[in-house]
């Protein structure tokens, strides 16, 4: 992480191990940083292993041009390729033939055992991280590098009690301690007490119904779904936060109802997807620096993930 915030982005970086949270996090911190350090092309490309080509990935990796001399890409699901050792060597060797200052990070969903198949682009690739749940004092340290990035103060002790009360869950821990920056007011401090409010249990059948809406491509029904779960009193930051979950999961990251992220991941291409989560951090961004409403940045990216690069679902 360090080495992403200086601009030390390593040509190839392969992610394996099985915690996917832990996974979905270090590709969140490389985006933001790349996102600082290139802002002449911030936004990565977002490719499926087994849905893109190598040679898609390849031209784009290799390639460079006046307006964008560097890309970061993104591969999920690179074992998708593990059929085909053919294709396996070809990106291998692609990899391993940088041809300008690109970085590509290929991400391997855990298995029970090793993919022997994908050995060679593993051994192609400059920085390799394998990723294991993350022990209690690793959890909080990044905590506090999270909540630094986003320039907020916790009162002492929240993020050992985070820590306590997710058991140890890398993937709760995240998952909790996203939901906390994305409901923090101007003041940029959270408390103890405002902690144990937000990060109350959501079971509610509402928020699940209208992220259902949201998946299956139905912008009008989500859009209906939207006010029920506003008018049952939750609140915009849990809602928001909900939906980065959901197009989060939907490109390969930890989800909380996986079959909502999936069922939108079949229906949506990477890129609407990219552009999708893009639109959630810029309503968020807005929404904070007081340039537009909570309500009415929610119901335009509810409509624009509804019914972006999919076709509407039948009633």
């Amino acid at each position: 992480m360090a080495r992403f915030e200086h601009d030390d982005f390593p040509s190839s970086l392969y992610l394996d191990g099985p915690d996917e949270s832990l996974k979905a996090a270090i590709i969140a911190e490389a985006r933001h940083a790349w996102a600082s350090a290139c802002p002449e092309s911030p936004h990565p490309r977002v490719f499926r292993a087994a849905e893109d080509g190598v040679e898609e990935i390849l031209a784009v990796y290799q390639g460079a041009s006046l307006f964008t001399p560097r890309e970061l890409i993104i591969v999920l699901d690179v074992e998708g390729l593990g059929r085909s050792e053919r294709a396996v060597r070809a990106l291998a060797e692609g990899v391993a033939r940088p041809a300008g200052a690109s970085c590509v990070i290929f991400s391997e969903s855990g298995a029970d055992s090793a993919r022997r198949t994908l050995e060679p682009l593993r051994a192609a690739c400059t920085a390799r991280l394998t990723a294991f749940p993350l022990a209690r004092r690793a959890l909080i340290a990044w905590g506090r590098r999270r909540v630094a990035r986003e320039a907020v103060t916790v009162e002492d002790g929240l993020l050992e009690n985070l820590a306590d009360s997710c058991e140890i869950d890398p993937s709760e821990f995240f998952n909790e301690l996203e939901k906390l920056l994305t409901c923090v007011g101007p003041s940029k401090k959270i408390t103890l007490q405002e902690a144990a409010q937000l990060l109350r249990p959501i079971s509610n059948a509402d928020l699940i119904d209208f992220l259902a809406a949201v998946a299956a491509g139905d912008p009008m029904l989500a859009s209906r779904r939207l006010g029920l779960v506003l008018a049952a009193g939750e609140s915009e930051g849990s809602i928001l936060f909900a939906l980065v979950n959901l197009v989060g999961g939907a490109l390969g990251g930890w989800a909380r109802w996986r079959d909502l992220s999936m069922a939108l991941g079949r229906r949506s291409a990477p890129g609407d997807l990219a552009r999708a989560l893009d639109a959630l951090y810029r309503a968020e961004w807005a929404w904070k620096g007081g340039r537009a409403d909570a309500v009415a940045a929610l119901e335009q990216v509810t409509r624009e993930i509804s019914s972006g690069g999919a076709v509407p679902a039948r009633r």
